[in-house]
């Protein structure tokens, strides 16, 4: 049976997409990455109760402003991968600028954890059918895994007719490996299951009929994600509209209990571990041309779902 895997998408609170445009005073900024800080280590202790190992997708300023964090992550076994440098959604790019947001990250993480740095996971999921260019970006740079792209319907992300487990995404011109992050099929549709706001609203059953339904296919991974912030009931509130305030805040009194539950009942190892352990080589997995249109009526992609 193939591992699930547990990974961390590692920013300051103030730095989601929720927030942009919102201006935060330098003070409540050292204050959201002491926090960060704080809760990253929190998440590394419970990993540790569990005798579990992640992937951490962290920004790459990170690296500069907290190296010693990510020194020890890496020394603990977890993987670091990138997040971007300041977790700008990828469509705030052109090919170039992109080109350096990688090699900033992916060199400030690498000089602080002492490892290479192979995957990379777009701030809010941003690498969608318009930003098919990013593919062929990430594959010249040196990356050998992208976990972005999540096959559903969301208001600011999501490849709906993407297919559910591990594949080869094709961009312009160049292929890589794609890692999607769980889902719940059901009622035709995919169900977002992998964390998040969904890890906080739904019923932990949701979550475990998803990865039950992963684990059945000889190629599925359940790849679960979380946030740092998520495990901090007592920070402060940023100033958020309605919608995305109850996204944001929803359910976080309850996620480190959640947490620990998760992985006492499924353990963790991290994703550049467990592409390994797949029973397939990469030349037998699925291709999806991201540059082309949305095609929901073939019956090779496995479905797509309205769902925020």
């Amino acid at each position: 049976m193939n591992p699930v895997v547990f990974s961390f998408d590692v920013e300051e609170h103030y730095r989601i997409e929720a927030a942009v445009g919102h201006d935060c005073p330098a003070e409540r900024q050292r204050e959201y990455a002491d926090r960060m800080e704080a809760c990253t280590r929190w998440i590394a202790g419970a990993l540790a109760g569990a005798k579990a190992r992640a992937t951490f997708f962290i920004v790459g300023q990170i690296a500069g402003t907290h190296p010693k964090l990510v020194r020890e992550l890496a020394e603990a076994g977890h993987e670091i991968a990138s997040h971007g440098w300041d977790h700008r959604r990828v469509h705030r790019f052109t090919p170039e600028t992109f080109r350096e947001d990688l090699r900033l990250s992916k060199d400030a993480l690498e000089q602080a954890s002492g490892r290479e740095v192979i995957g990379y996971r777009a701030p809010t999921f941003s690498v969608m059918r318009e930003t098919a260019w990013a593919i062929d970006v990430l594959a010249e740079s040196g990356f050998q895994y992208d976990s972005s792209i999540f096959p559903v319907k969301h208001d600011r992300y999501g490849v709906p007719d993407a297919p559910r487990f591990p594949f080869m995404v094709r961009g312009q011109e160049c292929s890589l490996l794609e890692l999607p992050p769980v889902t719940w099929r059901k009622f035709g549709h995919n169900i977002p299951a992998a964390g998040g706001g969904y890890f906080r609203l739904f019923p932990p059953a949701i979550m475990r009929a998803a990865i039950r339904q992963t684990l059945r296919s000889p190629t599925g991974l359940p790849i679960l994600y979380f946030h740092p912030w998520e495990f901090d009931p007592d920070q402060p509130k940023l100033p958020l509209g309605r919608l995305s305030r109850f996204r944001t805040y929803v359910g976080i009194g309850k996620s480190r209990k959640r947490l620990q539950k998760l992985l006492a009942r499924y353990g963790s190892v991290p994703l550049a571990e467990a592409i390994k352990a797949l029973p397939v080589d990469r030349g037998s997995l699925p291709v999806f041309e991201l540059g082309e249109e949305e095609k929901t009526s073939r019956k090779d992609r496995q479905g797509d779902a309205k769902f925020a």
